[in-house]
């Protein structure tokens, strides 16, 4: 469907040019001030020099032509020169009823969709998950989710961290574990056992040993350099170890990506852009894009225009190993090769913005990307605790992303077991989707790149500006309906009416933006304006609620006019909700 701005811009074109005015002043806006009007133009203002005239006088001339318009209730020409609109409550309750026929509420599909990557992710393997993984999964998740909303081929890509140091010191630890191994001995010459000689929980302790250890003994670090790359260049036993560790890794990641209802397209990590480095190199050296500058081999980047130094794009270090920006190069390649790409969108920590401006410069650079293909930084902030600092366990250690989902539903399962109308085997079922959308909502009405306090208090609410207040005006809407029908009467052919007083007309104005809205956080990939669109949304639908009887309503008409709009809300609701990756239960 088209959005509303842009059919009461046609409207405003054409008035403009039968007064004699160019029509490109005619860009029509959401009011700034809806105690005065509801959209506006001020296109008077802009087109007051071209024409040299007083720009009231422009705005008087086009009110003229609107009179007749069928979507316009009224237009008013305010000093100095504002074009001040309110929509017709019959366009209003058609548009509307329009949205309730289509299957994704008038959402308006791209013209020319795109294939796109989202990077997000990030984790590591053999570590479990920590708070510092949630936000990228959940803002990745979100994008790829929107940017399908719009009609676009989006792939999700976890891009995993497993192919680096880590798994040298796990290879070493455990060969000092249990040296009898046939992974250890060079002489054999057999099959490799089936089964992993560790658990994952054996896995997650042996990693931070390990690291523990390089740290303090030179030694230790030398062995664990060494095994990192002798696994990197196919020692046949390092790599049977290699493959046990992503196995049981990556099924571990799967389950508690599915606990927070991340989905990932491809689960490819570094190892999987290792087959395309060398001749990168070497076609990078050739073609004269890669010198070496202090034994490294490195990419320029620098352009004429930068107000500071930004340093080269390192690919290869003076000792021949590989380095993230290599791998970051090697994977765009295969990705070309792959999926040929309109736009990758890396979803990671702010503070890795420059990494990223080296590599996509080198790879615009290099030809490694067409022109053509967008590259897309979206760094985040930090999730900090009450104190302003990294959010932390009581005991002051990292907190394990599973420890911190099982929080927040025990505290929201308190909650609802405090309300008599659930009954207690529905508890933990609803207090997992809540949970989960106190978590989600809490992070994402946050601006990405800001960093924010998690307030499990606060984000368990159910009043304010909280995934759980959003929740329970879905659930009321539900219970409205689920009371409709259970009086024999259907919810199929009814429509929207038109608005009987200001709350019922106020609820329809914000049904009305969800296109819009809906486009704009996807380009400028802002998912806090969805959250503060519904938030906005759920407080009209609770402001109507509180003033009309809805289902003591007499007037027979009138009432299916209220069920219809609430079909609609309940609809836009939970289209959004599901952008942010969570669901609504059926009570609370």
């Amino acid at each position: 469907m088209e959005k509303i701005v842009s059919l009461l811009a046609k409207e405003l074109e054409e008035a403009f040019v039968q007064a004699g005015y160019e029509k490109e002043y005619a860009k029509v806006t959401l009011s700034n001030r809806p105690d005065l009007c509801e959209y506006q133009c001020n296109g008077a203002m802009a087109g007051a020099k071209a024409y040299k005239k007083a720009p009231i006088m422009i705005a008087q001339a086009v009110v003229a032509n609107l009179k007749d318009s069928a979507c316009i209730e009224s237009a008013e020409a305010v000093t100095p020169g504002f074009i001040n609109i309110r929509l017709d409550k019959k366009f209003v309750a058609d548009y509307l009823n329009a949205m309730l026929e289509e299957e994704a509420c008038g959402i308006e599909k791209l013209e020319n969709p795109k294939t796109i990557i989202v990077d997000y992710g990030g984790a590591n393997v053999a570590k479990p998950l920590h708070v510092g993984h949630l936000r990228s999964a959940i803002i990745g998740e979100s994008i790829k989710r929107i940017g399908r909303y719009m009609g676009n081929k989006v792939i999700g890509d976890v891009h995993l961290g497993d192919w680096g140091y880590q798994m040298g010191l796990i290879i070493t630890e455990l060969r000092e574990r249990k040296p009898e191994l046939p992974y250890f001995d060079d002489a054999f010459s057999g099959d490799y056992p089936a089964d992993a000689p560790f658990t994952i929980a054996e896995l997650e302790e042996i990693y931070p040993t390990a690291s523990g250890k390089a740290k303090e003994d030179e030694e230790y670090r030398k062995k664990a350099l060494q095994a990192t790359y002798l696994l990197q260049n196919g020692h046949k036993g390092y790599m049977a170890v290699w493959k046990h560790i992503m196995n049981i890794s990556v099924a571990d990641l799967k389950k508690n990506y599915e606990n927070l209802n991340v989905h990932f397209d491809l689960w490819k990590g570094e190892a999987d852009a290792q087959a395309y480095i060398p001749d990168m190199i070497e076609r990078l050296k050739k073609e004269g894009y890669a010198h070496i500058d202090e034994g490294a081999l490195v990419i320029d980047v620098q352009e004429e225009t930068d107000t500071k130094e930004i340093p080269p794009c390192m690919i290869q270090k003076s000792d021949g190993a590989s380095l993230y920006g290599t791998t970051d190069l090697a994977t765009l390649i295969q990705r070309e090769q792959d999926y040929q790409p309109d736009q990758i969108i890396y979803i990671a920590d702010k503070r890795q913005e420059l990494h990223f401006l080296q590599v996509f410069r080198a790879a615009r650079k290099t030809g490694i990307v067409p022109e053509g293909t967008e590259l897309e930084f979206l760094g985040f902030g930090t999730m900090n605790g009450k104190d302003g600092k990294p959010f932390k366990t009581r005991e002051g250690g990292v907190m394990r992303l599973e420890n911190l989902i099982s929080e927040i539903e025990e505290e929201m399962q308190k909650k609802i077991s405090e309300n008599r109308t659930v009954a207690e085997d529905e508890a933990a079922n609803t207090a997992r989707i809540v949970g989960m959308s106190a978590i989600k909502y809490g992070d994402l009405s946050n601006q990405a790149s800001k960093d924010y306090v998690f307030d499990v208090d606060r984000f368990t609410s159910f009043e304010g500006n909280t995934g759980p207040y959003i929740l329970y005006t879905i659930v009321r809407i539900k219970s409205i309906l689920n009371k409709y029908q259970a009086d024999g009467r259907g919810l199929e052919g009814l429509k929207i009416g038109c608005a009987q007083n200001d709350n019922e007309k106020a609820l329809m104005l914000e049904l009305l933006k969800y296109n819009d809205v809906t486009e704009s956080s996807f380009e400028e990939l802002a998912l806090h304006k969805i959250c503060a669109y519904i938030y906005d949304l759920a407080n009209a639908f609770n402001r109507f609620y509180h003033e009309t009887k809805i289902l003591a309503e007499e007037d027979e008409e009138k009432q299916k006019g209220y069920i219809a709009l609430l079909m609609l809300t309940r609809r836009v609701l939970e289209s959004c909700i599901d952008v942010l990756g969570f669901e609504a239960p059926e009570r609370m």
